[in-house]
């Protein structure tokens, strides 16, 4: 069985004006966050989770009564659960974000485990790629025509992998290795992750401009479609807000 995947990117300037799009227990936790940097993750990443789970429900994604009524939870393990009226929807999702932007990722089906990551095309060290890196991925990136690009995208592909196996970098990030494919669809590209236990997470990859966005699951998976083409992601700029004023003022992002 392939199971079908839907994206949506969102960037801040996409997250609904002041907190009433967000469910009481959320308010309060933003309440908490004394910087920005913070609040910013946390209500990007937020705002386009809601939005594509209510894209995937049926929901209005641009009424923020309707975003109130869905709630991002936590599994004991910190994965996240999307919740619709206080009830589990049965989707899986991910999310990441990264340079003021967001992506969610949403599937159907029980028990399925999803994992995604954005990363920017950026310069790693060699001490980078030594650290984190198995041999042989270490070998993948030496033999690349373009080495940062190929460091970022088994960096991006691994934590898409350790939120699959729902640990996240409490797990050493050589204890998966990613094999990247030659198949392309739609502007996704094949990888599969292999576990040191055992077993193998399928996935795609894209660059998507600036940025690296990678997908694996615990199961076969279509190559993913966008809730909204085009979403920006491929034109975004990275930006890093929160610099401009690290401590959150009336004017920061999600303030009251």
């Amino acid at each position: 069985m392939t199971v079908e995947v839907r994206w949506l990117s969102r960037g801040l300037d996409d997250v609904p004006a002041g907190n009433g799009w967000l469910s009481p227990v959320e308010a309060d936790r933003l309440a908490t966050m004394r910087y920005a940097k913070r609040s910013s993750e946390f209500l990007v990443s937020r705002a386009t989770a809601k939005q594509a789970i209510a894209h995937a429900v049926g929901l209005p994604h641009d009424d923020p009564t309707a975003l109130r009524r869905i709630e991002v939870r936590h599994k004991p393990t910190g994965a996240p659960a999307p919740f619709v009226d206080g009830v589990p929807t049965g989707l899986a999702m991910s999310s990441t974000d990264r340079a003021d932007r967001a992506v969610c990722v949403v599937g159907q089906g029980a028990g399925v485990a999803i994992g995604c990551d954005l990363e920017l095309v950026e310069e790693r060290s060699a001490g980078f790629v030594v650290s984190y890196l198995t041999p042989a991925e270490q070998q993948t990136v030496a033999q690349a025509a373009d080495g940062a690009l190929t460091a970022n995208l088994l960096w991006c592909a691994k934590e898409s992998a350790l939120k699959v196996l729902e640990t996240g970098l409490r797990r050493d990030t050589r204890t998966v290795e990613v094999r990247l494919g030659t198949e392309v669809v739609d502007g996704w590209t094949a990888l599969e992750v292999h576990p040191v236990e055992g077993g193998v997470f399928p996935g795609w990859w894209r660059r998507e401009g600036r940025f690296l966005l990678s997908v694996a699951a615990s199961v076969p998976i279509a190559p993913p479609v966008a809730f909204v083409d085009p979403d920006g992601l491929s034109t975004a700029v990275p930006t890093h807000r929160w610099m401009e004023a690290p401590l959150r003022s009336a004017r920061s992002p999600g303030s009251t």
